[in-house]
């Protein structure tokens, strides 16, 4: 068979909720009790299943007719090594397109939509069918890229993570957490619920809903509102030179402030921040809680723009 290309096609699979369910409790027999039990539907978890077992099988035998291909489940991002030739392929949903990106260095990335009928997909432009065509013009470097901004916390010890839609920097599970801010000449102590820093991708999720949420309380007070809330509705750009901070439920007291809450981060104006929490301090990214940094008393992390930028296939 003669392929395109000996450069490597690096598809990316995860796992439905009925594979998740069958890790849970051995046999598809016990899941199906189980969620019939509760009076769910498992009619749709095996609609699923079989929607993208499909799709995935489609995709692979198209990838192999062009070029070499290694499967890699999302669980082996954080270890895997990608080529400086490689492209990649995600199908699955755009959690998984945001997952993949952090960890290519210029590699571009196809977004594959293995069930259009059940996912929007905002990064997936493509379904099975489309690949025998894609894949041939990114190899000819004739399909259009979308360039994408990434944010990236750096500790004190050399330690990095980046992120496609946002970091989370703040307490494992529901406390408080403690550090010292700066940006600038400014600088105090919080005790928060945390701090996200949302890139331009990201800017329509877990933002959207910080800032609903404090504009919706603002209104019921009777005070006016920023005209943020109004200019967040619209998408801002994906190359955006710029992120956005903002510290979740801040709490004033003797020994905290509450002004330093809200802002962009830019080359020129970096986010610094000292953890003053003795332990359960955590950094990471894009809502995958597993692949985390410690971030815990006397640590501190610098959050900026990548160097890198995500390369979306379009």
């Amino acid at each position: 068979m003669e392929r395109l290309t000996e450069n490597k096609i690096v598809l990316i699979v995860r796992e439905t909720r009925l594979e998740e369910l069958k890790a849970r409790f051995n046999t598809v027999s016990q899941a199906r009790f189980y969620v019939q039990q509760l009076g769910g539907d498992f009619a749709d978890y095996e609609a699923e299943d079989a929607t993208y077992r499909e799709a995935v099988a489609h995709v692979r035998q198209a990838l192999a007719r062009l070029a070499r291909v290694q499967i890699v489940h999302r669980t082996f991002l954080p270890n895997f090594i990608f080529g400086p030739d490689d492209i990649a392929v995600a199908i699955g949903q755009d959690g998984l397109v945001a997952n993949t990106l952090k960890y290519l260095d210029g590699q571009p990335l196809v977004g594959v939509n293995p069930d259009p009928a059940r996912y929007d997909g905002q990064l997936l432009p493509f379904v099975a069918k489309d690949i025998g065509k894609i894949i041939p013009e990114v190899f000819q470097h004739t399909r259009p890229l979308k360039t994408v901004t990434m944010a990236r916390a750096t500790l004190t010890d050399g330690q990095t993570l980046h992120a496609v839609n946002d970091l989370f920097i703040g307490p494992r599970s529901h406390g408080s957490a403690r550090y010292t801010i700066r940006q600038g000449r400014q600088s105090e102590r919080h005790s928060s619920s945390g701090i996200i820093v949302s890139t331009g991708l990201g800017s329509t999720g877990w933002l959207a809903s910080l800032i609903a949420g404090a504009t919706g309380i603002a209104n019921a007070l009777g005070k006016p509102s920023s005209n943020f809330a109004i200019k967040a509705k619209r998408k801002i750009p994906w190359d955006t030179d710029h992120l956005y901070f903002t510290v979740r439920e801040p709490f004033p007291s003797k020994t905290t402030a509450t002004t330093l809450v809200f802002g962009q981060v830019t080359a020129n104006a970096p986010l610094y921040l000292e953890s003053l929490m003795a332990e359960n301090g955590v950094i990471f990214s894009d809502g995958i809680e597993a692949d985390y940094l410690d971030f815990n008393s006397g640590m501190k992390a610098a959050i900026g723009l990548a160097a890198r930028k995500g390369c979306l296939v379009t």
